[in-house]
């Protein structure tokens, strides 16, 4: 662990030194200066030399972000515009959370932006956090290269970010909170498979949406992993990309399922995201409602009464409250500079049925 003298870290103006600042002299990125000051693996010696003369230069430990300008942090969560369920709950989590937040001295605003187009998305965020002079994002957004760059530059700024229940691989955000995201596909994939007894039905359907979330992209990479490895006999077949809304996902697998899938050979569907009143209302249309089982994840309003009438198998949930109070606990501590305030737990996944409804 690197030791570094006790004297007051400065700007030239006399202001307390960031990481940023740090790392702007340096020229390098703040996650270098980072495991620098930490003593952690992975920067080169003469980079940890450039670092620590700077360092030494400074006189401290400089202050990770944006030196405190106030006693209340100001905490974005931003999540995309989509008028899912899922969503509209996650941002209800964070509007019951409020008071909580309060009281840890943290105000939070909670933007919604359309993510249909990736770059419009990018530069929405990067202006939104910009204008309002945030302390830290929690953000829940597609894993895509204008996403990643803007984040970047977020952490440049001396922003400090979490990506919140879907992460955004390779940025430079600081954590990730939430469940694995892979291991609930291969649940899934478990469960379905055990679930399949009729010999003659050997397909299962993957339905998802064009969402880009890693979340959803690790669910169905770990979904079909599971498929393969424990289940050889059966075969999965990928629906076209459904919309988000029910109406249009029941529309378009009706479709879909009447013109091009043999549809005694289903065995069970895997819904990743959105819309699954939509599907199960397109297999209740076509009389496939008793024959083929579908699973679905998180336990929303529709879910429960899904789940109530045997039109859903399972719903694999995450604890939402738990994630967004997490998100801003972990954002709290990267602004006091608080060592370990990323190490979090992942939600467990919990598995329910018509039988286990709370």
């Amino acid at each position: 662990m690197t030791t570094l003298p006790p004297a007051a870290s400065t700007t030239s103006t006399g202001a307390t030194a960031t990481i940023a600042d740090i790392a702007r002299q340096a020229g390098v990125g703040t996650a270098t200066v980072d495991r620098v000051i930490n003593g952690r693996s992975g920067v080169h010696a003469d980079t940890v030399s450039k670092v620590m003369k700077i360092l030494e230069g400074a006189g401290s430990t400089p202050q990770r972000g944006r030196p405190r300008q106030r006693d209340n942090l100001r905490l974005a969560f931003i999540l995309p515009g989509d008028n899912t369920p899922f969503l509209d709950q996650v941002e209800r989590q964070i509007a019951h959370l409020a008071s909580d937040l309060r009281h840890l001295h943290i105000t939070e605003i909670t933007h919604r932006l359309d993510a249909s187009d990736p770059a419009e998305f990018a530069s929405a965020l990067g202006k939104t956090v910009n204008a309002g002079m945030f302390d830290g994002v929690a953000l829940l957004a597609p894993d895509l290269p204008a996403v990643k760059l803007a984040v970047n530059a977020m952490v440049r700024a001396g922003v400090h970010v979490v990506t919140l229940l879907s992460d955004v691989a390779g940025s430079q955000r600081e954590a990730y909170i939430g469940s694995d995201n892979r291991a609930a596909g291969r649940t899934a994939g478990l469960l379905l498979g055990r679930m399949i007894g009729q010999p003659e039905r050997r397909t299962v359907l993957l339905a998802s949406q064009s969402t880009r979330l890693s979340g959803e992209i690790e669910r169905r990479i770990g979904f079909a992993q599971v498929i393969e490895e424990r289940f050889a006999h059966l075969t999965v077949l990928r629906t076209p990309d459904l919309p988000a809304d029910d109406a249009g996902a029941e529309a378009m697998l009706s479709e879909w399922l009447r013109t091009s899938c043999d549809t005694r050979t289903v065995a069970g569907i895997y819904n990743v995201g959105a819309g699954s009143a939509g599907v199960t209302q397109a297999l209740q249309a076509l009389g496939l409602t008793s024959q083929i089982p579908v699973v679905a994840h998180d336990f929303t309003d529709v879910h429960r009464t899904l789940l109530g009438c045997d039109k859903l198998a399972y719903v694999l949930d995450q604890n939402i409250h738990y994630c967004v109070l997490s998100a801003a606990k972990v954002l709290q501590g990267l602004c006091d500079n608080v060592r370990g305030a990323v190490s979090v737990t992942s939600p467990r996944l919990d598995i329910l049925t018509a039988e286990n409804l709370h």
